[in-house]
Formats: structure tokens, sequence, C-alpha cells
């Protein structure tokens, strides 16, 4: 059989990388026969081979995973649990599903998730398309197969043992957050957009400059939360090793913003407010904010249309553009049904198009009813998954605070 992935990409996706232990072999040559598979099905014949590699990298990593016990796909299915009351997102969960072993509905999601976050061309590909689903389930079949009698992956339990508490295990702790951050099948393919924008700075590219690559990388690592469920490093880590969240640092609360009271008093009470255009918008702040008059103020959305303004007590006020005819709340007059079917999928899944602080207050208020993957009429999938899609796509623009 033909090597589709080459040794070295292989192993580049190992945590023991470069070292090459006994049973690299055995999943090198899984890895090769789900590629070929793939590409044989349907939806592999629509999407490059090198996509096709990233489907088949992902499973072989998510088998070791579950075979081995590290704790990775363990910690998400509790996450989801916590978050959500659901193991696996978008799927119904059959009365054989086992946890933390190997199940259909598993390899469903994370070849929907290999695909949709590394190929711009799908980005938005329905979770339940048809040529999808088979392929998923040609590849856990040959999954299936071979399960049982699998080896157990030598060094995959790279977690165990250690104490995130503990000064001693420092450095295999960062050594740890790198691996998962870097090439973790779960958790570095929602890291493939921020990457391209990393890597399209030219200097980066420049083999001159890898030290200078290393500590940008190094530097996202700390500073962009990112998987499946856009969590810090620090945050995998703890929930792998404790099998609960990392408590967060909140942020104490400062004193009234001087917008805040302004702004209700302005709009009887209600922290919201909604224009179809930006002449209404910049009048509203002259006429209420006590903006200077006869300026155009935020000059660079003077072009845009659809504002949603909104103001919190303690943060004061941000302002979205294109997003109004979204929003189904009963205060808003521009709200589009059509127009939402259409285009209030990109709420969750454009980057910086709604700030999280108004995405979440839609969420609280089911203000996004009509919200389908695109060319479908689901509804529903999207309303039940509307958090988890999006921490996926949104990452640092929903959950970097």
């Amino acid at each position: 059989m033909k090597d589709l992935i080459s040794k070295k990409d292989f192993l580049a996706w190992q945590p023991n990388y470069p070292t090459i232990t006994e049973t690299d072999p055995y999943y090198w040559e899984l890895a090769n026969r789900l590629a070929s598979i793939g590409e044989e099905s349907a939806m592999g014949k629509k999407v490059p081979a090198s996509l096709i590699k990233r489907v088949a990298l992902t499973l072989t990593g998510y088998i070791q995973d579950v075979i081995s016990d590290s704790g990775i796909w363990r910690s998400f299915v509790e996450a989801n649990r916590k978050l959500y009351g659901w193991s696996v997102p978008f799927h119904e969960l059959p009365e054989n599903y086992v946890d933390y072993e190997l199940n259909r509905e598993d390899v469903r999601f994370l070849c929907w998730y290999a695909i949709a976050m590394s190929y711009e061309d799908m980005r938005d590909l329905y979770p339940h398309d048809k040529e999808l689903l088979e392929m998923a389930d040609t590849l856990f079949d040959h999954l299936e197969s071979v399960y049982e009698d699998a080896p157990q992956p030598e060094t995959y339990n790279i977690s165990r043992g250690l104490d995130f508490n503990d000064p001693e295990d420092g450095h295999d702790i960062f050594k740890l957050g790198q691996w998962l951050f870097l090439h973790c099948y779960l958790i570095t393919p929602a890291f493939a957009l921020t990457l391209s924008e990393i890597m399209s700075d030219e200097k980066l590219r420049d083999p001159k400059n890898i030290t200078l690559l290393h500590e940008r990388l190094d530097k996202a690592m700390m500073e962009n939360p990112t998987g499946p469920l856009a969590l810090f490093i620090p945050e995998w880590i703890y929930l792998i090793l404790n099998g609960k969240f990392l408590t967060r640092r909140e942020d104490k609360a400062d004193g009234i913003h001087p917008y805040y009271e302004k702004f209700v008093k302005a709009t009887d009470g209600k922290t919201l407010a909604y224009f179809d255009t930006y002449e209404k918008m910049n009048k509203f702040f002259i006429a209420h904010l006590d903006w200077e008059k006869g300026m155009e103020h935020l000059p660079m959305m003077k072009n845009e249309k659809d504002f949603v303004l909104m103001v919190n007590k303690h943060k004061g006020m941000l302002a979205a553009r294109n997003v109004a005819k979204c929003i189904a709340s009963p205060d808003n007059p521009y709200y589009d049904k059509e127009y939402a079917r259409e285009h209030a999928f990109e709420l969750l899944t454009v980057r910086g198009l709604c700030p999280a602080d108004l995405l979440q207050e839609i969420f609280a208020n089911n203000w996004l009813p009509d919200a389908t993957f695109p060319g479908t009429d689901d509804r529903a999938l999207v309303n039940a998954n509307r958090d988890f899609i999006a921490r996926c796509y949104l990452q640092q623009f929903y959950t970097g605070d």
C-alpha cells in the first residue's frame, strides 16, 4: 500500500516525537489505511488529499487515546456533560454507546471537526451531511475491526502521574501543553484559522526566523484559547489531569460606567438599541450620550448598516454592525426572518462579527431562532448546539476574556 502519510508527518502528531517506539509503525500503517479508505469515499473525492490525511491522523490519534485512556477524549466528553448535558456534539447517542471507548458518533463528530476547522471551502459543513456520515461510518467500521487487537500506544499517557500544582512537574506540564496545542488530534484543529493568520506574516515563514516563529507560537499557546471548547491550554491540562474545570479568576466589577445611565434613560431601561443606518446611530450618540455635535462618530462604521448597541453597567458600551436583521428581539424593528435564515449562522462562526457579550445575551433570550447550517433548514441542530458552535468557530472572540 502506498504511504499517503509520511512517517515524519505521522510522528509529528505523536507525544513522543521525534522518538520512535515499537507501536508507532502499527499506528502509522493504520493512519495510511484510513487515508486510503477516506480517499475512495464520495467526500474524499471532493476535498484535497491533505484534508483526508488530516482526518486519518485525527482518527488515529483518537483511537490511540481511547485505547490508552490518556484522558483527552474523556475530558472532552466530561466537559460536554458539565456544560450541556450531552456527550458528543450534534449526535443523539444510541443505547450501545460506551463511554471513553470507540464509538460511531465520536468518529462522525471528529470527521466533521477535522474538515470544518481545516478547510475554508467546507467551514460551514453540515454535521449530518450524507457524504460526510458515509465516510465517517466506513472509517469507523475499519477502526472497529482492529480495535480489540490494536497494541497499547507506548507513550500516549504523557499526562499520567502529573500534578498540576506541583512545581517539580512544571517542565513536563509545559511540554504536555506544547504537544496539546500544536499536535493533538482533538485540540489542534480548532487553532487552524488562527495559525493561518499567524503564518500570513511573511517574516515568520522565513526559515531564518524559526526562533521568532517558535516564540510567536509559544505566545499564542499562553494567550489563545483553543480546541473544540475554546479553553486555554492550562484549562485543558487541568481538565485532563483532574476531570474538572480550572476556576477562572473573576474580575471585580468597577463602578457604574458613565454611558450606562445615559443609555438606559434614552431607551426606557433597555440595555440594547437597534439602528438600520449609521446616521440614526450617530444621532443617538449625540442626542443621548452627549457626544460632540456635528461629528461623525465611529467613522469606520459609516458605510455599514444594521447596528446594535449594547451597554453594560460596568464595562461600558459595545457596537456591532451588520447583525441587527438577525436578532429576533421583540424590541428590534429590523429583524428579518428570511435574512436571518441566510445569515444568522454567521454570528456563530465569523470571528469579530458579533461581540461575545452580545452573543451571550442573544443566547440567553433565544433571539437566534432561525440560524441554520448553510444549505439546510435544520434550525433545531444549531439551537441545541449554539454555545458549542460559537466556542468551536469563534475561539478567542467568544471565550477569550
